[in-house]
């Protein structure tokens, strides 16, 4: 495991003590600053944690860019691992009913629940439209530390938490909170079933992740990339087949290379975790006839493309938009890791680390790819 160079960012406050955190902050379009407050104590029901280890996610780098509207003017980052650093009242199990004390590691959803809105009367937590309300705040108000690119983070009242298990390290539990919650919840929804194709579009973090789990359910999983550290890395989280880009340099090579490795079929279930919008479009030429489409990389709610609309109804294929996930398959996924944690390199999928006034230049070697997963360790 390697540690990164270079841009340091500088603490705007006059003066540390031992009760002071910092915290990555988005000032700008592409612009950070690292800024100094005071920790609070926790009120009733919620937690305060010291942030051990925080991994750049493509939401993260789509955050930077100013691409999240809510989240413009707040901290950065929300897939890491913490330790409890002070319980507030009340607080003794984590939301699985496991006992918690000082010290212990912990996972939080980056998200809350509003419970009142239409979509969490209907009980579609993952599309809570309030869930980014504590995470969007201005890290200049109380408490400050609401975003993970921290030393602490702040776990309000009704934010669900799970302890780590001993045998899972920081490494690799780190994106269990994003990443693999994310990917086993999308799974879910697009009912993937054993024998089944996957097709991934992307090896990065959500693309492995997604790997390891089709594994794990008996799919016939395939990853399109076109870094080669990448396809090699898929390969060990459970892909049987790899598709490179540099080989397959048009959609109608990738489309075809897919129904070379189906019988002609195509594939059962599409999955885009690339971010790039053309990825959508080629994923219906990829979908087998009464296929499926699960897109969950692309965020930008600007960035437009063109394709057959004729196309989506001729081959009748089902596509599903998936957001986040409900709050208790963060647990699912911890338990995931535990369960196959020697079966696939999870530790590996941030294997380059930062310091917390390195930040910047994590966002920059995550959005380069140049990594699968840039990890910030403050």
């Amino acid at each position: 495991m390697s540690t990164a160079r270079s841009s340091r960012l500088t603490v705007d406050a006059k003066d540390i003590s031992m009760t002071t955190g910092s915290i990555v902050a988005l000032t700008g379009p592409e612009q950070v600053q690292l800024k100094s407050f005071e920790v609070p104590d926790p009120e009733p029901g919620a937690v305060v944690l010291r942030v051990r280890r925080a991994n750049v996610c493509g939401s993260d780098i789509h955050q930077f860019h100013y691409e999240s509207p809510s989240l413009r003017e707040a901290g950065l980052g929300h897939e890491f691992v913490g330790e409890i650093a002070a319980l507030g009242e009340g607080v003794t199990t984590d939301y699985a009913g496991e006992p918690v004390a000082v010290g212990d590691r912990v996972v939080p959803v980056y998200f809350l629940q509003c419970h009142h809105c239409a979509a969490c009367l209907r009980s579609e937590f993952s599309s809570c439209v309030n869930s980014l309300a504590a995470w969007s705040r201005n890290p200049e108000l109380a408490p400050h530390f609401s975003a993970g690119y921290a030393t602490h983070y702040y776990v309000q009242p009704g934010q669900h938490f799970y302890r780590v298990p001993d045998g899972v390290d920081d490494a690799s539990v780190a994106g269990a909170n994003c990443g693999l919650a994310q990917m086993i919840f999308v799974l879910d929804k697009a009912g993937l079933e054993a024998g089944e194709t996957l097709v991934v579009q992307g090896a990065g973090g959500l693309g492995l992740y997604a790997a390891a789990v089709g594994r794990e359910r008996g799919a016939h999983v395939v990853v399109v990339d076109g870094v080669k550290d990448r396809l090699d890395l898929a390969r060990e989280f459970g892909a049987d087949d790899v598709i490179d880009l540099t080989d397959h340099a048009t959609p109608a090579d990738r489309a075809q290379a897919v129904r070379d490795l189906t019988g002609g079929v195509g594939a059962d279930l599409v999955l885009e975790v690339t971010g790039h919008p053309a990825a959508f479009s080629e994923a219906i030429e990829i979908a087998r006839v009464g296929g499926r489409i699960a897109s969950v990389g692309n965020l930008n709610g600007e960035a437009e493309i063109s394709f057959v609309p004729g196309l989506v109804t001729r081959k009748s294929l089902t596509i599903r938009g998936v957001l986040r996930y409900d709050p208790w398959y963060l647990h699912r996924a911890v338990q995931f890791l535990s369960r196959r944690a020697g079966l696939h390199p999870f530790g590996e999928l941030a294997g380059v680390t930062y310091s917390l006034d390195q930040a910047l230049d994590a966002l920059r070697d995550g959005e380069s790819r140049s990594v699968a997963r840039a990890a910030i360790v403050p």
